[in-house]
This record gives C-alpha cells, structure tokens and sequence, in this order.
C-alpha cells in the first residue's frame, strides 16, 4: 500500500460553448490528471480542474508543484496515512486543487486496494445526490430556454444563476424571467462571484424578494468585511461563503463573523480530506451545506457525488453536479448520466469510474 509515484497529466477538452460569469470565462478545460501509484499495482485518478482568476493555478503550476513538491514528499508513505500527506501537502501554501487532486487520488487508490467505494469510507449515508445545474451569463430568453431543456431533458429542478454583471437591470431581469418562465416547481438560487457591491447586492436581493431564492452566494468581495456583514443582515434568504471560505479556519472567521450562514463544499479544492473537515464544522455551527463545482469534468464531478453522498447533511440539497455536459467529451470509460434530476455514484471499489486510454492519448498535452 505504499505510494511509488505520483503522475500529473495535462489534457484539454473544448467546451461546447463558453462559460461565462463575473470572474471570467472558459472556454476549453485545461486540466490535470493525477494517478497516484502504489507498490501493490494499484492506481487511484482525481481530476484537478485549474481556476487563475479565483484561486491563481494554472494547468502548469499545477503539474510543476506536483512534480517538484508533492509527489517527493508523499513517495513512500501507505494510503493509510492520509493525515500524514495532508499535513505534508499543508507545508506548501495555495494551490488548493493540486493538493486536492492528490488527496483524492490517494483516497480512490485505498479503496480499490481495499475493494470498497471511497463513498463507504467516507460515511455511505447514500447512493446518490439531486442535481443542480448552473447558469451562466447569456440573454433572459436563452437562459430560460436552457433551463427548461435540463428540466425537460434531465429531469433537473434546480438552477444556480450566474450573476455579477448589472444588477438593476439584465440580473434581475434574467432571475425574474426564469422564475416566470420555469414556474414555482424549480428551485432558484444566485451567484455573483463577488461581481457587485454591498449596497448593490442589498437592492438587487430586494428586487428580488418576490421570487422565492433559495440562497445567494458570495454576491461582493469578502474582503470588504463591514459591508458584507451589513449585507448579511439584510438578505432574508442563507447567504453562502464559497470561494471565499475553502479552508475549515475561513470558513469559521466567515460565520462567526457573520460574513456568511451558510457554505459551499467544493471537492476539487479541498478533496476528501479537507471537505470532512469543513462538512464537520457546518455540521457542528448547525449552518447549510451545498456541494459546489468547480466546472469538473466527469471525474470531478463523481467526485463531489461520491463525498455529498456521503453525508446526510450534504446529500439534503442539490449538488452543482451538471457542469460536465458543456464539455464536447469526457475522459471516462462509462460517461456520466443525470437521470430523474439525480446522479447516483457508480459501484465498485474506490471511485467507481476509470480513465478511457484513447481519449486521455488523444486529449493529453504532454506527448
């Protein structure tokens, strides 16, 4: 059970058609494979999906930092010692979703050596998870038209809609259009991606007192501390901490300064390991949970079900789970599918999916 090598590869996966929101856009995911091998033959996989413009990693910072920290300071260590190479992988500061990715892989690689699904290892509370699908930055009549084709299509009944842009006029527009559009049988939440100001957020939300959100999320910059918190006080829906809130100790300064009252789980930059530790701290502040995306492939996405469904607290609401069906292809032996608005995790041990060698030959970068 000992690691021998840990391998980061590079591949890219055009998108069939832009995601656009406040912090960016993308277009073609760039990201990393990481395989971690063990002495006994065994390979866990996890996907790390790079994000510059929130968290600073590129595809090749994070295939360097592996290649050069991570993987000479966790050769020779057994799965078993998962806190060994978390505290290991701690040393480095940033690059969270390197770090996660690793992680991850470790955690896939045990439960193939034991033959048991990683989400059993975790907690096993379920088999599956809702799905919530995020919008992104288009036109009102084209967001409208793209949610009913997932509620139709996929059975989804629940919508994250991007926001951030302007929000007296084409956010609250395109919010109101979708609730008038999709009816009271979907469940609508809002995004900013820190897009607008405190008194900006605060009149937005008021506009939109009418039409039932279930939460909003990181609506201005957490770093503009007095008004986020006047903010809170005057949203009347959970107000989720995201990127603002990745480790256990922000996501304790966020609630308990009253920044935020609810958070955003994101497996691909905190893994298996770090995500215990922030489901176990909601769980304990008694605040909500939602298992976030961070635009994952497939991979990414199966891991986000395999750890929401895990827990009782983070299997209550849809997960942000639908990303992958922008992408023009996927790495996966067996693709992913959303049926009846869930997706379920797969069985067999670890993970439960596998890499298709053609398309990682065809997709990787590196040859």
């Amino acid at each position: 059970m000992k690691i021998t090598k840990v391998e980061a590869i590079p591949f890219a996966i055009p998108y069939t058609k832009p995601l656009r929101f406040a912090s960016g856009e993308v277009r073609v995911a760039e990201h990393v494979l990481v395989r971690v091998h063990t002495d006994d033959g065994v390979v866990g996989i996890a996907e790390a999906p790079p994000r510059p413009f929130t968290y600073g990693e590129t595809q090749a910072s994070i295939m360097a930092v592996i290649d050069q920290i991570f993987e000479p300071q966790v050769v020779g260590l057994t799965l078993l010692e998962r806190e060994v190479v978390a505290a290991r992988l701690a040393r480095t500061v940033g690059n969270p979703t390197a770090k996660a990715a690793v992680d991850m892989a470790v955690w896939d690689a045990l439960g193939r050596t034991l033959d048991l699904p990683v989400t059993e290892l975790l907690g096993g509370y379920t088999d599956r998870m809702r799905v919530s699908h995020m919008l992104g930055f288009d036109e009102p009549a084209t967001m409208v038209a793209e949610a009913e084709r997932m509620r139709d299509t996929y059975g989804i009944t629940t919508f994250k809609v991007k926001v951030g842009r302007r929000p007296f006029g084409l956010d609250t527009a395109v919010v109101r259009a979708l609730r008038e559009g999709l009816g009271d049988q979907v469940e609508l939440y809002v995004d900013g991606n820190r897009g607008w100001t405190a008194s900006e957020s605060a009149r937005a939300m008021k506009q939109m007192s009418d039409l039932d959100l279930l939460f909003a999320e990181e609506l201005c910059p957490a770093d503009d501390v007095l008004g986020r918190r006047w903010l809170v006080q005057q949203c009347d829906v959970p107000f989720i901490a995201d990127e603002s809130a990745v480790t256990p100790a922000d996501v304790t300064r966020e609630i308990l300064g009253g920044s935020a009252t609810a958070v955003s789980i994101k497996t691909a930059r905190t893994g298996f390991t770090g995500s215990q530790r922030v489901h176990h701290l909601a769980e304990g502040l008694g605040i909500e949970v939602v298992m976030g995306n961070q635009i994952d492939g497939q991979l990414g996405s199966m891991c986000t079900v395999v750890f929401g469904s895990a827990y009782r607290l983070t299997a209550q609401r849809a997960g942000e789970l639908s990303n992958f069906l922008d992408m023009s292809d996927d790495l996966l032996t067996e693709p992913l599918e959303i049926r009846d608005g869930e997706l379920t995790i797969r069985p067999g041990a670890g993970l439960g999916v596998d890499v298709d060698p053609d398309k990682l030959a065809r997709y990787r970068q590196d040859l």
